[in-house]
């Protein structure tokens, strides 16, 4: 049986490039947009086990409707990939950052994903072997911080944090949860000298495709282990 996965902010760059990567190795994949006409654009240039969902990560409204959406059409999630996601520019030393932009950046990378995930765990739980994939970024680690992304490099920490907390509070019911890191990618958000996208996603296709016994809580980023 084929394995359900969805994944948020899909439409284009690792997202997209991810679901295809999936499909083509025999999943059927839920392609997720806040622009629903781009969703059905994205799956249908993808092809393939692909279909387009509208999902704006950043209100309850449209989380809650799109889970419905699944569980009436498909009864289940077995990896919900949580990739949407957002920079803010580069101009974010701590001592100076707008706070207007440090709430902007938790919404998306921290608060949406949450909201996602606490919307379709009831169908996560209805898999045989459920596992949550949250997209983060090297950035997070608080080993390697940086000073000139603050923001983003806090959002991406708590991020982690919630990873950590969500596979404590899951493992007994075995469901997986992982942070995966998919490197500087010339995406949108990379912008140019980054590595080629599907490289990128290959990094986040490996956390979804890691053995159950591979234990759950880890921080992953091509195949290796990130510090947190």
């Amino acid at each position: 049986m084929a394995r359900i996965v969805l994944i948020t902010g899909a439409n284009r760059g690792i997202g997209r490039e991810l679901g295809a990567q999936l499909a083509a190795g025999g999943d059927t994949v839920l392609l997720t947009a806040r622009d629903e006409q781009k969703a059905i654009r994205a799956a249908s240039e993808i092809g393939g086990d692909v279909h387009p969902i509208q999902l704006d990560a950043s209100d309850q409204a449209s989380v809650d409707a799109a889970a419905a959406k699944v569980a009436a059409q498909y009864g289940r999630v077995d990896v919900l990939v949580n990739n949407v996601g957002g920079l803010f520019g580069y101009d974010q030393q701590p001592s100076t950052v707008k706070l207007d932009k440090l709430q902007e950046v938790l919404d998306l990378n921290l608060i949406a994903k949450w909201r996602t995930t606490q919307a379709f765990l009831p169908l996560v739980r209805r898999s045989a072997h459920g596992r949550i994939v949250n997209v983060s970024s090297e950035a997070g680690s608080i080993a390697r911080m940086g000073a000139h992304t603050a923001a983003y490099s806090a959002s991406k920490a708590a991020l982690n944090a919630f990873t950590a907390a969500l596979a404590a509070e899951l493992e007994d019911e075995g469901i997986t949860v992982h942070a995966a890191s998919p490197g500087w990618t010339a995406t949108d958000l990379g912008g140019e000298g980054g590595r080629p996208v599907p490289e990128g996603a290959a990094s986040i296709k490996h956390v979804v495709n890691l053995p159950a016994d591979a234990g759950t809580g880890g921080f992953y980023q091509d195949e290796g282990i990130v510090p947190w």
